[in-house]
């Protein structure tokens, strides 16, 4: 009878240690889709200080542009950023940003995101200039830092064309933005 009981108390205890692992590494879809809505408006925002919680401190951005190699550390990534925003702001123009996530690989502690942006360019009225858009393709990894939330640790990204982000689907737990129509039924 103790021997029955040893082995039903050691089935609950496997039970119950195997519950808190799958409970644990649940895919925190819903924290890590905030961090676009984040994005989304620090851009439309050129809140660089929203900018500056996004990113880890050791934080690595590799750009669609030829000219520019690999950007390490917040700092300098922070000061890419500000170089943009200024621009944007010295134009009285305005930006609205959108992602649309098709892929996410999760681990304990990092989660890659993979998908499409738009960004569509709103110059400033005096400038007599089109709204115009440009998009691209997108590898985002997400790691915890030293308080345990998820920000961005590699942030990749290069050019497509607008039709591929039109074009995507919506991924069921996946950040999908505003779904922006286009640009040519405006």
């Amino acid at each position: 009878m103790n021997t029955l009981r040893l082995l039903i108390l050691l089935t609950v205890s496997v039970c119950l240690s195997t519950m808190n692992v799958y409970a644990t590494e649940s895919i925190p879809h819903k924290t890590l889709n905030a961090n676009f809505t984040k994005l989304t408006q620090a851009f439309e925002q050129l809140d660089l200080a929203a900018i500056e919680q996004i990113y880890t401190d050791d934080a690595v951005y590799i750009s669609e542009t030829q000219d520019r190699g690999i950007i390490s550390g917040k700092e300098n990534i922070l000061s890419l950023y500000s170089q943009f925003f200024n621009k944007i702001k010295r134009k009285n123009a305005k930006l609205e940003v959108d992602f649309r996530v098709l892929v996410r690989h999760n681990e304990p502690n990092s989660a890659t995101d993979v998908g499409y942006y738009l960004v569509r360019f709103h110059p400033g009225k005096d400038s007599g200039e089109p709204v115009s858009e440009f998009a691209g393709k997108f590898v985002t990894v997400f790691s915890k830092d030293n308080k345990q939330q998820w920000k961005i640790s590699v942030d990749s990204n290069t050019h497509a064309a607008p039709h591929f982000y039109y074009d995507a689907k919506p991924v069921p737990n996946l950040y999908y933005g505003r779904q922006f129509i286009t640009a040519a039924k405006e």
